[in-house]
């Protein structure tokens, strides 16, 4: 961006990041504070954060008009008193501790305006300051893991999460909040049921959609409802807590195997699959199904670690066994996402017994969002039986994905991680199901 000193533009780029303004444009004026450049922006384009919370971009000519106008910068102007939130109050000591660990993405972030981008929160200071009213009926302990997008988390780092979430109930926490970004959120909760055999209390992973400085941020509702969870709810397991619709009003409980991102951008974008959540927490109050894990006695019991040689392949039309060689070469172990109940095209077989018989574990799932497998419906799922794959009933593809990882991880033995991927472990499978079961209502 360039203008001479008179100019407006120039006037707007010299101002600190954050000044609060009010930019006349040809008899229509807009009111914000100063946010960086944007160097994909044209030349004359600034950005303002407006009353709102959302961020515009203004084109600025030579003839428009800039006020500096009174105030406190941003982020200052939602306390009156200019007085920094606190992580503690005379009501901190009340409740269980919770240990809060922060992986990253959106909900464990901040928006800086001196960067322009956003920050992890790095104190509990930092925390209460975005999320008022996070510590009111208690104490939280934040502890940072790591500070990377939730599309960069390996199985290493599910280790590592379980290992701290160990190590939290071992300090005393009564339970433990994984602040995570939505993108594979599913398949880290699903890493953490499989690895923890027993839970002294709940294990809730919450994420959010919108970032905090949007007025639509669905952050604060997932987090106060995961912390209120962990710090009050009879449960011993895994869960995922998120949005229940667009409005924030509930938050559902959606078990850890069984859970699924369905949209990209909407605030309910998870949804339970061939279950319903396993509860909600809705204005402060927990409700649970009598389909709940409830805390067990003693320390947790940890199975920890992954194998690394696992492969997850979607069945589409035209795919070859050259195409599976190449995706699948020197796996120990794969997930086939097979259409309806578990079918692939015919020519894929003898591949599929070849490798098979070489002592590679094939399990199969479906593609299809809801329902399950079955080998005997039709004479292809027996063909594909009989050539050595396990039909994994209604598992989702990518929580069969983490459990063989799992199973690759702790036996060499193919007959034991087929026993192992076959037997109900966290809830991942049903051995009976309604025919209404898994519905939306």
């Amino acid at each position: 961006m360039k203008g001479s000193p008179s100019d407006p533009l120039a006037q707007l780029l010299s101002l600190p990041i954050g000044t609060p303004v009010r930019l006349v444009v040809n008899g229509r004026s807009w009111e914000g504070w100063t946010l960086p450049p944007d160097p994909l922006s044209s030349p004359r384009v600034v950005k303002l954060k407006v009353g709102s919370g959302y961020n515009v971009g203004v084109h600025v000519p030579e003839n428009a008009e800039v006020e500096v106008r009174s105030g406190p910068p941003f982020g200052e102007e939602r306390n009156p008193q200019n007085e920094k939130a606190q992580p503690s109050s005379s009501a901190a000591n009340d409740g269980p501790r919770v240990l809060l660990l922060a992986t990253g993405g959106t909900i464990a972030s901040r928006v800086d305006y001196q960067t322009g981008g956003v920050r992890p929160v790095q104190s509990p200071e930092d925390l209460a300051d975005v999320y008022p009213g996070l510590f009111q009926d208690g104490p939280v302990e934040l502890r940072t893991v790591s500070e990377i997008f939730s599309e960069d988390m390996t199985p290493a780092d599910w280790t590592r999460l379980a290992r701290e979430v160990d190590r939290g109930f071992h300090e005393g926490s009564r339970g433990v909040v994984i602040a995570h970004g939505t993108d594979t959120l599913a398949y880290t909760a699903a890493a953490l049921a499989f690895q923890f055999r027993r839970l002294p209390g709940p294990v809730v992973l919450a994420g959010a959609q919108r970032s905090i400085d949007r007025p639509s941020s669905d952050g604060p509702l997932n987090l106060l409802a995961a912390i209120r969870a962990a710090r009050y709810a009879d449960l011993g397991e895994v869960v995922v807590a998120m949005h229940h619709d667009p409005s924030d009003v509930q938050v559902d409980l959606h078990r850890a195997t069984r859970v699924r991102k369905m949209h990209s951008t909407r605030r309910d974008a998870f949804r339970s699959l061939n279950v319903t959540p396993i509860g909600t927490v809705s204005e402060g109050r927990i409700t649970l199904t009598e389909d709940h894990q409830p805390p067990q006695t003693g320390p947790p019991e940890g199975q920890f670690g992954f194998g690394e040689r696992g492969a997850l392949v979607w069945l589409v039309p035209g795919l070859t066994a050259e195409h599976l060689e190449s995706a699948c070469e020197d796996a120990r172990g794969i997930v086939l996402a097979g259409t309806g109940m578990g079918h692939t095209h015919r020519s894929l077989i003898p591949w599929i017994r070849a490798t098979s018989e070489k002592g590679v574990v094939i399990g199969m799932t479906t593609q299809c969002l809801e329902g399950e497998v079955d080998p005997f419906v039709y004479a292809r799922g027996r063909e594909l039986q009989r050539a050595g794959v396990v039909y994994l009933g209604d598992m989702l593809p990518e929580t069969a994905y983490v459990k063989l990882l799992w199973a690759l991880g702790h036996s060499p033995d193919p007959s034991r991680i087929k026993a192992l991927l076959t037997a109900p472990l966290a809830g991942e499978m049903s051995t009976r199901r309604t025919l209404d079961e898994g519905s939306r209502s």
